[in-house]
């Protein structure tokens, strides 16, 4: 069973994503690529107690970066849309934006 940390990487801060948190109560997170939909629903219940009412995820590829004539690849990485269950409180991770 992996832990809750490995499972989710990182909250997403973008406009979009506080724009989707705001208007939909749906948090975005970065979580492992190889993580469910299922081990994210759990994760994200145990780490901000609260019910999670769906989660949708969206695979991205890495894309090439060049520093002059070397380059490289940036990892593949996995973002999950979590929608919270009506009259769930929001957690509050971005405070000074």
């Amino acid at each position: 069973m992996p832990t809750l940390y490995t499972v989710i990487r990182r909250a997403v801060i973008t406009e979009k994503g506080l724009g989707v948190k705001e208007a939909e109560n749906t948090l975005v997170f970065e979580v492992a690529p190889n993580a469910t939909k299922t081990e994210v629903k759990e994760a994200v219940e145990a780490l901000f107690k609260v019910k999670v009412a769906a989660v949708r995820t969206a695979s991205f590829a890495g894309k090439e970066r060049r520093r002059g004539k070397f380059a490289g690849y940036r990892p593949d990485w996995k973002k999950a849309y979590v929608k919270l269950k009506a009259g769930e409180k929001l957690p509050e991770y971005v405070s000074n934006l």
